[in-house]
């Protein structure tokens, strides 16, 4: 998903947070005017800065008087786009409903949406260890830190199945467990 991210929204900044929604909430809040945040467990949603709140008040101002024009219509749903989530904490429901206002404007059917990104062959697994505290990794959980040789042994395997791959270890933060993930 990240890959997609980057290449298909041209010059978008993408953070990888630390695996738990508390990291990525607070990299979304941190980082963006509108951050858009998500797990593969499917927690996420979408957070309005009060930047963003902001610049509508200013377009407002701008637009007021202009019924009926292109800009004016995007001022509109733009002010109700954060009623239509949680920004508290993850809704699917109110994601889908953001999801299906959006299919509906840009008049797309589902299929032509799910055609849009295909998900690469992956793996995720959970590896019983007497010690995980053995297993470090950097603030993001991208790269191995502990032991030296973890990160070099990933890198090759990485290396061996071509150059969209890519691979994460990382302690388990509630048992005796490493958690490992390959694409």
């Amino acid at each position: 998903a990240t890959a997609y991210v980057r290449e298909a929204v041209h010059g978008a900044t993408v953070v990888v947070a630390r695996t738990g929604v508390k990291y990525v909430h607070a990299a979304a809040h941190d980082n963006f005017d509108v951050g858009v945040y998500f797990e593969a467990n499917g927690h996420g949603t979408v957070l309005f800065s009060p930047a963003f709140y902001r610049m509508l008040d200013a377009a407002e101002a701008r637009l007021r008087g202009r019924y009926g024009d292109r800009a004016n219509l995007a001022w509109q749903r733009l002010r109700l786009l954060p009623s239509l989530v949680n920004q508290a904490v993850g809704d699917a429901l109110s994601d889908l409903l953001l999801v299906d206002a959006i299919l509906y404007l840009r008049g797309w059917s589902i299929e032509e949406w799910d055609g849009l990104y295909e998900d690469w062959p992956s793996r995720q697994c959970k590896v019983r260890v007497r010690d995980r505290s053995v297993i470090r990794t950097n603030d993001s959980e991208t790269r191995a830190t502990a032991p030296p040789n973890l990160q070099p042994a990933l890198d090759a395997a990485v290396a061996s199945g071509g150059g969209r791959s890519r691979c994460f270890v990382r302690p388990s933060g509630t048992e005796n467990a490493v958690r490992v993930y390959a694409e």
